[in-house]
C-alpha cells in the first residue's frame, strides 16, 4: 500500500511540472529560422473554430441566409467579385462593401477581431471563401 501511495504522489508531481504551449502554427524548435507554415486544411479548421467559437461570427452570419448580418456566402461572393480584403476589414483598416448600413453593429466586434493574429484572421478568411467551392 505504501508502495501504491507513494507512485500515485510521484505521478502527481511529474504531471504538475511547467507546462509549455505553443502558439498555433509556429514551431518552437530553435533551429529553425522561420515559423512553420500552416497547412490549407489547418487553416480551414482554424478559421472554421474562430468563427464559430471565440470569433463569434456565427451569432450574425450564416452560411447562406442573412440574419443580422450578411449570410457567409454573400460576404465571400462580394468581396471576391470587389476584390476586397476581408482581413483589412476584420482589422477595421477597410470600408465595408458587403452592407454598409450594418457597420456599426459590426463595429462591436473589432475588439474581438483586432486582438487575433495575423495568421488567425487569414483563417478566418479561409474559412469564407470555403463556402465559394
Amino acid at each position: 500500500m505504501k508502495k501504491l501511495f507513494f507512485l500515485l504522489v510521484s505521478m502527481v508531481f511529474i504531471s504538475c511540472g511547467e507546462k509549455k504551449s505553443e502558439p498555433f502554427g509556429k514551431s518552437t524548435d530553435e533551429n529553425l529560422t522561420e515559423p512553420v507554415a500552416v497547412t490549407a486544411d489547418a487553416s480551414l479548421k482554424l478559421g472554421e473554430d474562430l468563427f464559430n467559437g471565440v470569433g463569434l461570427c456565427k451569432t450574425c452570419h450564416l452560411p447562406d441566409k442573412k440574419v443580422i448580418g450578411p449570410s457567409i456566402i454573400d460576404v465571400a461572393t462580394i468581396y471576391k467579385e470587389k476584390n476586397g480584403n476581408i482581413v483589412e476589414f476584420l482589422k477595421e483598416n477597410a470600408e465595408p462593401i458587403v452592407d454598409p448600413t450594418q457597420y456599426e453593429v459590426m463595429k462591436t466586434n473589432f475588439a474581438i477581431t483586432k486582438s487575433m493574429s495575423d495568421e488567425e484572421l487569414k483563417a478566418l478568411e479561409t474559412y469564407i471563401y470555403s463556402y465559394l467551392k
